[in-house]
């Protein structure tokens, strides 16, 4: 331990610096010992899983085209309907199995309360799939 020097005739307190060269020997090994361990941890064990394939069984329901013009009038894959007439093919619509998928397609112009009344028409009826049909063209 570094108490001092050789020489006896100076002073003879001890050094006040903390001697670092043992700190650094603790840190290399280590780093070493961490080295040598970490590809140990990542080595997986090899296995040889079995193989299966499945194709899903889709069942696509058709789809109804519910179109909504500027002026309000509906649209029923179509051909025009009014507003009972809608209610019922709904209703029908929605005892199919599977449900069918509702898009609606509405001019840019159209009041956004019709197309809610369609939506909600859809709704009581039991129908859950509904989506709208857009143009992505930019203007």
């Amino acid at each position: 331990m570094a108490f001092g020097g050789f020489n006896k005739q100076a002073n003879s307190t001890p050094m006040a610096e903390i001697n670092m060269i043992p700190l650094i020997d603790v840190m290399l090994v280590l780093l070493v010992i961490f080295i040598v361990t970490a590809p140990l941890l990542t080595h997986a064990v090899k296995i040889d899983l079995p193989k299966a394939s499945s194709n899903p069984n889709i069942t696509k329901p058709e789809n109804l085209q519910l179109g909504i013009k500027a002026d309000g009038q509906i649209f029923w894959n179509g051909e025009a309907v009014d507003d009972a007439t809608l209610a019922l093919r709904l209703a029908a619509a929605a005892k199919l199995v599977p449900q069918p998928e509702v898009h609606i397609r509405a001019e840019r112009v159209t009041q956004y309360e019709r197309v809610a009344i369609v939506m909600s028409e859809a709704a009581k009826a039991g129908l859950s799939r509904i989506g709208f049909v857009t143009d992505p063209r930019e203007k």
